[in-house]
């Protein structure tokens, strides 16, 4: 994964800081086009993930839209160069001025995620003179076997429409002149590694697009969200997802009409594995029965093993002694400041550097300013492999 080119420019790098492979994430880009793009598909980047500049201008060049949760997201996408047209917005609690920061650019779809969204939209739509395209998002229950914290498309979760409330949809929609349908919406989860799950939802798909037609709404798109996850175990096995096997799935299950377009909204897949947070470490110490290594990168720079008890692959990069027993554990004063327990590492002093891989999604957009700490910076090996 790094070289030792990469390893000794680190030395003159202050500590922490994220790491990005493009070349990586440009092969990454390329399996999407390939497998993906190349069928017809279409895919936006879950800006959540990652919106960094240097990111999303490779994303952009390989012909991906952007999916965005806050208005914020669709001011960063249209900066980085995204047209409105590959924009689309979900969230289950988008404010009246995210709505309207999507209606002043003309995006592409906004996924609404219940009935009393989609009349304020149809107001505030109306209010500016404008035709929204909506794509309703639909929860249809299914079991994506990941963490609790990151299922999403259960009946008691809080995102999307219960099947139980279209009849309801059904009867209000002529009555919103301002909104257009367009197409339906699902999101089932993240880091969902096995496909069965995505197999279930296009059955759900299947019965619920016609049950649209029946109510007489044809539907120009099926957007399946993202969800596709990474192995955060051994990423240099698996550097990135098999995306000709997740989109030969969909092509295979899912009962599309003349012309249909399919979206998929991927995030994680496309951008985890190609970023790495950088730490030195700071001290060994050595409890009764456990070796700490503390480290100058903690949850806020890396917040998921706190937040659900994620686990990254720890790597030292400047040792090749035997192996110890450790719990690699951050500086900040919270004790779910901690990356790995028991794990083995190579023998590891003060000053030695270690890697935290798999941390290009949902690792720097998800930091924070707790303690008072600095944001850290990025680097990239475009720029360090000179």
């Amino acid at each position: 994964m790094f070289t030792p080119a990469q390893i000794e420019a680190f030395s003159n790098l202050k500590t922490p800081f994220y790491f990005y492979d493009l070349d990586l994430l440009r092969k990454t880009l390329d399996q999407v086009k390939e497998y993906g793009l190349s069928k017809g598909f279409h895919v936006h980047f879950a800006i959540k993930a990652n919106f960094n500049f240097r990111i999303l201008e490779l994303i952009k060049e390989a012909g991906l839209g952007i999916d965005c949760v806050s208005g914020q997201e669709i001011e960063r996408a249209i900066e980085a160069g995204f047209s409105p047209d590959q924009i689309a917005f979900a969230g289950v609690g988008k404010t009246d001025e995210e709505i309207q920061t999507g209606l002043n650019h003309n995006i592409f779809s906004f996924n609404c995620e219940s009935l009393q969204e989609l009349e304020v939209l149809n107001n505030l739509a109306s209010e500016a003179g404008k035709t929204a395209q909506v794509s309703i998002r639909l929860n249809p229950n299914v079991e994506a076997n990941t963490h609790k914290y990151i299922t999403t498309g259960l009946n008691e979760n809080k995102f999307g429409i219960t099947t139980d409330k279209l009849p309801l949809l059904f009867d209000l929609l002529p009555s919103f002149h301002s909104v257009n349908l367009t197409g339906i919406h699902f999101h089932i989860g993240s880091q969902i590694r096995a496909l069965e799950p995505f197999v279930q939802l296009c059955e759900k798909v299947n019965n619920l697009q016609d049950l649209f037609e029946q109510k007489g709404f044809e539907l120009e798109h099926i957007n399946l969200g993202g969800g596709y996850g990474i192995d955060y175990e051994a990423p240099d096995e698996e550097p990135f997802p098999e995306f000709k096997s997740f989109f030969e799935l969909f092509e295979k299950n899912l009962e599309l009409r003349e012309n249909q377009q399919v979206h998929f909204e991927l995030g994680r897949s496309i951008a985890g594995q190609c970023g790495s947070l950088i730490s030195k470490v700071l001290y060994i110490k050595e409890g009764i029965a456990t070796n700490f290594a503390v480290i100058d990168a903690g949850m806020t720079e890396l917040i998921r093993p706190a937040l659900y008890q994620a686990s990254h692959k720890v790597d030292v990069l400047t040792s090749s002694k035997p192996e110890k027993t450790y719990d690699v554990v951050g500086p900040i004063c919270e004790s779910s400041d901690t990356f790995q327990r028991g794990i083995q590492l190579p023998e590891i002093k003060r000053g030695d550097f270690v890697a935290i891989r798999s941390a290009g999604a949902y690792g720097e957009v998800m930091s924070s300013g707790f303690n008072l700490r600095e944001r850290v910076k990025a680097y990239y090996s475009d720029d360090l492999n000179q």
